[in-house]
């Protein structure tokens, strides 16, 4: 067997990549592992699930591997993957699941394991979980009253009460009244969440792509597909638009005049902010080597500090834990506040950007200004094998041949999908054409050899 955890959990289409055998026995290997950890009398995980089709049918594979050891299961029903890992860090549970697979297509979908503290999983605890997964028998199988069994408790309110708590300071009242948003939860985790809080904010909230079917998640609609979701917001005249992906870790955001404001700027603004008042810790953002070069000098004209780590939110989530910074993401809008909670979360990163519209009396526009983004290109190359890409000498030497080339005038950045079947090609310079041209070269190669 493969390895089967990727950058953000175990993805594959399901019923044929992601079965619900797999689905059981991962539960059994880790509701396992988590739970001796914890040594708890009483074990219990915490599971949520986005609105596809198929995490109804992972969501009973995983509940009965859980029971399977004795490990029972507070099913949180379809919630965002970031209250998961917020309830998870915030109760007694020795462990979480998030059933998505985020901004990917609706057959697919993925499995999230979250440790007792809310982190996802480190490399070290995946492996450990992969080289048991053929020794599931050895495993105990207590019966009787043993067994796991479903909890039903109401929960979620801890997080909402603590959403408004923690940004605003308050338990209610309309501090976002005034304000017009509009948001598309993609038919995803979201559609519940996220137009609830904002009303009771007080805000004046147009919800887009609020009717999940089971196969309409993220289907042209979300934090990939924002057209929309601008249009939207000068037709309505609204103040901002946030637009979420299927299980709403992430967030992109649109301002008054229909801009895109993606993770940089995202970032960029939160940092600035935090700064000003004090509150960013070592003077420190971390984010990825897809982060453009504009945002990075933009900091640096803030005297705030960058850190570029490889493409994934877990690897950002590490480095903030090592070099003791609070705010970190990636371009793609997974943006992680670790005053607030322990991943990405969409909702948390959309409401601190409206306190910061309030408190500075500025537009979304105004804020982000600051940051002029080197022209950037991402082409996606679907391939047979995206592994063989590392392998590839010929593509190596083409690569470090163009990087030579463009020097310091921009950036290249070739790498595969953590997730998908892609390599991913991105290119950044000052000149578009020479950028193009780049990106095209690289890319043509990669197609002839790869695909």
């Amino acid at each position: 067997m493969g390895k089967l955890f990727g950058t953000d959990g175990v993805r594959g289409i399901a019923n044929k990549d992601l079965t619900p055998a797999l689905a059981f026995k991962l539960a059994r290997v880790c509701g396992y592992i988590l739970s001796e950890k914890k040594k708890d009398n009483h074990p219990y995980f915490i599971i949520g699930k986005d609105t596809r089709i198929s995490s109804d049918m992972l969501e009973h594979a995983i509940v009965s591997g859980l029971c399977s050891v004795g490990v029972s299961a507070l099913k949180l029903g379809v919630v965002p993957t970031p209250v998961v890992s917020f309830l998870t860090s915030r109760t007694s549970a020795c462990g979480g699941v998030m059933i998505s697979a985020s901004h990917n297509p609706f057959p697919d979908n993925g499995i999230k394991f979250f440790s007792s503290r809310g982190f996802k999983l480190e490399d070290r605890e995946e492996d450990e979980i992969e080289s048991l997964l053929e020794k599931t028998q050895e495993l105990p199988s207590p019966a009787g009253k043993d067994l796991g069994r479903v909890i039903k408790e109401d929960i979620f309110h801890i997080y909402l009460s603590s959403v408004k708590k923690n940004i605003f300071n308050l338990s209610h009242g309309n501090v976002l009244e005034g304000l017009k948003i509009v948001i598309d939860c993609a038919n995803g985790a979201s559609f519940i969440i996220a137009p609830s809080i904002l009303k009771e904010l007080g805000a004046e909230v147009v919800d887009l792509n609020i009717s999940p079917d089971g196969i309409n998640i993220n289907d042209k609609c979300g934090s990939t597909h924002v057209d929309s979701l601008s249009k939207r917001v000068i037709a309505e005249q609204a103040d901002a638009g946030f637009a979420f992906d299927g299980d709403a870790d992430r967030v992109i955001s649109v301002d008054s005049k229909g801009n895109t404001v993606d993770g940089d700027k995202m970032m960029f603004v939160i940092a600035s902010y935090l700064k000003d008042k004090g509150m960013l810790k070592n003077n420190l953002v971390i984010s990825t080597v897809m982060s453009n070069l504009g945002f990075e000098l933009a900091l640096k004209e803030k005297s705030i500090h960058m850190v570029r780590v490889n493409v994934g939110d877990r690897y950002v989530l590490e480095e903030m834990i090592k070099s003791g910074g609070i705010l970190g993401g990636e371009q793609s809008g997974h943006i992680i506040l670790l005053d607030y909670n322990n991943t990405g979360d969409g909702l948390i990163t959309a409401l601190m950007l409206l306190k910061i519209m309030l408190d500075t009396g500025k537009t979304l526009e105004d804020l982000s200004s600051q940051v002029v983004k080197y022209p950037q290109i991402l082409v996606n190359i679907p391939v047979l094998d995206k592994n063989s890409f590392g392998k590839d000498l010929y593509l190596r030497e083409l690569i470090e041949k163009e990087e030579k080339f463009i020097s310091d005038r921009g950036r290249i950045l070739v790498r595969p999908s953590g997730t998908e079947p892609l390599v991913r090609v991105m290119v950044e310079a000052l000149d578009k054409k020479e950028m193009n041209d780049v990106a095209e070269r690289i890319s043509s190669e990669i197609r002839k050899r790869l695909c």
